[in-house]
C-alpha cells in the first residue's frame, strides 16, 4: 500500500500560537518557517527561519520553503492568505477570539498533524487548571475591578479571551462590553476620564510588545485618585504571555492574572 503523508509536513506559522502548540505536541520538525515576533518557545527563534511580521510577510521566502500548509490568524492576515492561495498554497486562517474558540483551534491543529489524542490530553490539563482557578476565585469575598490596557496611546481595552480569563481569575473587566469587539480600533477608549470614572482597583498593562511603564500611567492627569494608582496596583503581563490566542494565554497568562487578583484580595477582604 502506498504510504501517503498524514497531514501537512512543511508548515509555515504566521503567528506564534500555532508554533508554540506544535512544539508542545512534539511536532516542531514539521515547521519550516515562523513569525519574526515569535518568542515562545525561545528555541524556535534559533531553529526556524523568520518569514513574516504580523501584517506583512515575505511571500517569495515562504514559497521558497515549499510549504504544504500555512497557518495564520484573523482577518488582519487575509491579504497575505489571499496572495499565498493565488500562488497555490494551502492556507488555514483561524479567527479565535474567545476561550472556547482557542480550544477549538488547538484541537484542530493537533488533529491536522495526527496528534488529536495528545492534543486532547494537553487541553484537558488546561481546562482542569482553569476550573481550579475559577473555584478559588469564586471564594473571594470581593472581586477587584480591573482595567486591562492593550495599548496606551490611544487607550485600548482588552480583547475577549483576556476579559474571559480575567473573569475566571477573579477580576471584573472594567470594560467588559468592549471585549466583545474583535478589532482593536473598536476597543479604543476615547478619554482617560472614562477609565478614571470606572475607578479600577487594578491596572494591568500589556502594550503589544512595548514595555509597560507604570510610572507613566500613574502620572496621567487626574489618575492619582484612581484606586489602582493610589494603592500601587499597576502590573505588566508580557504580550507574548496573554495576547497570543493559544497555549500561552491559557497557561502562563491566566496564572499571572490569578496571582495579581489573589494578592490584591489578601488586603481587601
Amino acid at each position: 500500500m502506498t504510504n501517503y503523508p498524514r497531514g501537512p509536513q512543511r508548515i509555515v506559522c504566521l503567528t506564534e500560537e500555532t508554533t508554540e502548540w506544535l512544539y508542545l505536541l512534539g511536532q516542531e520538525a514539521r515547521i519550516v518557517g515562523i513569525s519574526g515576533y515569535t518568542v515562545r518557545p525561545r528555541r524556535a527563534r534559533d531553529e526556524k527561519p523568520k518569514v513574516s511580521a504580523f501584517l506583512s510577510a515575505k511571500i517569495d521566502r515562504i514559497l521558497a520553503l515549499q510549504p504544504d500548509c500555512v497557518f495564520g490568524f484573523s482577518d488582519l492576515q487575509a491579504d497575505i492568505a489571499a496572495e499565498l492561495v493565488r500562488k497555490g498554497v494551502q492556507v488555514t486562517i483561524f479567527n479565535q477570539r474567545s476561550i472556547a474558540e482557542i480550544f477549538g483551534m488547538l484541537y484542530q491543529v493537533a488533529a491536522m498533524v495526527g496528534e488529536a489524542a495528545k492534543g486532547e490530553a494537553l487541553l484537558d490539563q488546561m481546562r482542569q487548571r482553569l476550573d481550579e482557578i475559577g473555584v478559588q476565585a469564586s471564594a473571594l469575598k470581593r472581586r477587584p475591578r480591573v482595567f486591562f490596557e492593550e495599548w496606551d496611546e490611544p487607550h485600548i481595552s482588552c480583547i475577549r479571551w483576556v476579559s474571559q480569563l480575567l473573569t475566571i481569575a477573579g477580576g471584573d473587566d472594567c470594560f467588559a462590553e468592549l471585549a466583545l469587539m474583535p478589532m482593536g480600533r473598536d476597543r479604543i477608549i476615547a478619554s482617560g476620564d472614562e477609565i478614571v470614572a470606572r475607578n479600577p482597583d487594578i491596572i494591568i498593562g500589556s502594550w503589544c510588545g512595548k514595555k509597560f511603564r507604570a510610572a507613566k500611567v500613574a502620572a496621567r492627569p487626574g489618575w492619582a485618585q484612581v484606586n489602582a494608582v493610589r494603592d500601587e496596583q499597576l502590573f505588566e503581563i508580557k504580550s507574548a504571555d496573554i495576547l497570543q490566542p493559544g497555549p500561552a494565554a491559557l497557561t502562563d497568562g491566566v496564572e499571572q492574572l490569578h496571582r495579581i487578583v489573589m494578592a490584591w484580595s489578601q488586603h481587601h477582604d
